[in-house]
């Protein structure tokens, strides 16, 4: 099994980059990669899509981190998308990402493949599950199917790891965390 996990934050070793981490440290039997978007994203020249043409030609991201990434996407079996809470929603960054995926709905690349979100605020109640929500969205639209971070080793579930900062403090975040790692390690059985 491959698991991809996004980091949408351009914080590269913050509060989102941590959860993932913890999620992807106790995936067992699977191969992992955390990709840093907020990166990928700052270095395109257009990092946001203008739907130059339709279908999608992929002109503003080839030969880049960006569709690199996609076609990192395109092997794994599991990807987990995190964001931190910017006004209720996703970051700009993990929101322009998705919007540059257009070719990929269209060659149905994702479709099947299991998602999950994670996402981080500056409170407990700070916009997590709306930004989660998005993050499904996302997946979603691409035929992706959302699982969350219910397992038989801990309870049936939540809509998402969702974490108040400092995400490394979070008793409740770090069982959510513990609990997708084994739900995505029981499907490699």
């Amino acid at each position: 099994m491959f698991v991809v996990a996004l980091n949408g934050s351009p914080n590269w070793d913050g509060n989102t980059a941590y959860l993932l981490n913890r999620i992807l440290e106790n995936i067992q039997n699977a191969d992992t990669e955390l990709l840093q978007i907020g990166e990928a994203m700052g270095n395109l020249e257009k990092p946001f899509c203008t739907c130059c043409a339709s279908p999608c030609p992929k002109a503003c991201f080839r030969g880049t981190a960006v569709e690199e990434a996609f076609e990192k996407m395109k092997r794994a079996d599991v990807i987990l998308v995190g964001s931190p809470v910017y006004f209720g929603a996703p970051s700009a960054q993990i929101k322009a990402f998705f919007d540059k995926s257009r070719a990929y709905r269209g060659e149905k690349a994702f479709v099947g493949k299991y998602g999950a979100a994670i996402s981080c605020g500056a409170s407990k109640y700070g916009g997590q599950e709306a930004t989660v929500k998005a993050l499904h969205n996302c997946m979603l639209v691409q035929g992706m199917s959302i699982i969350g971070p219910g397992s038989h080793a801990y309870d049936a579930g939540h809509l998402g790891v969702c974490a108040a900062q400092p995400a490394n403090e979070d008793a409740f975040a770090e069982s959510r965390c513990l609990s997708l790692a084994a739900r995505i390690t029981a499907l490699t059985k």
